[in-house]
């Protein structure tokens, strides 16, 4: 028997490749096929494009599907919301990458605070927390800040300007906080230069570990 076939859709170039490296870590059997729209998060703030973003999703899971995908992930935090509806208008499972860390961080304690260079991913990732908080029965309090000109550094190719600003936020925050969500998975390279007591979550560990256990389901 073949390895399942694996599919993630992205919104940015960045974050493939430790996707890729997370997947043939956690999922050596399996063959992943990648989809790319990197115009998805620019087109969410405008609103004359924003309507086209769920047809999009619809079309690229379409084309895994097609392609012979036992799975999708996506794996930006501003479409998140799209999983499940899509999952059920094309017929194939549709999986958000930070779900397990949602549900990591409604553990680990009452004050949860959440860091993004976006406000197009703030919003959806502090919407799930409280969707998986709601779930577990919990009710955490949730604060978030969008760290400013950090996406316009690294978007301008300034990758020491992001990761010093993302790192000041995490230290900053971390102080009144018991668990710090990175709502983007291009952010976790800045939390590995800082030290602080609390724990500091990103997306791509878990979600592909999460990933692995529905494979598993999927194709026993």
């Amino acid at each position: 028997m073949t390895g399942p076939r694996i599919a993630f859709l992205h919104t940015g170039a960045v974050v493939i490749a430790p996707v890729m490296d997370l997947a043939r870590e956690l999922l050596p059997d399996a063959t992943a096929i990648n989809y790319l729209d990197d115009k998805i998060v620019a087109d969410l703030a405008d609103p004359a494009r924003a309507a086209s973003v769920p047809d999009r999703v619809a079309g690229l899971v379409e084309a895994a599907r097609t392609a012979g995908a036992d799975v999708v992930m996506l794996t930006c935090s501003s479409i998140s919301h799209l999983a499940a509806p899509t999952g059920d208008r094309v017929g194939v499972p549709v999986l958000r990458i930070d779900e397990a860390m949602a549900d990591q961080a409604v553990g680990l304690g009452g004050r949860i605070a959440v860091l993004a260079t976006l406000p197009t991913t703030c919003a959806p990732t502090t919407a799930l927390i409280r969707e998986r908080a709601e779930a577990a029965g919990a009710a955490p309090t949730i604060t978030s800040e969008v760290i400013d000109g950090a996406f316009a550094a690294v978007a301008g190719g300034d990758r020491a300007t992001h990761d010093r600003l993302v790192g000041a936020a995490i230290e900053r925050v971390a102080a009144e906080a018991d668990v710090v969500v990175l709502a983007q998975a291009s952010m976790a390279g800045a939390a590995e230069a800082v030290q602080v007591g609390v724990p500091v979550l990103t997306s791509l560990a878990p979600g592909i570990g999460r990933l692995r256990e529905v494979v598993a389901g999927v194709r026993p």
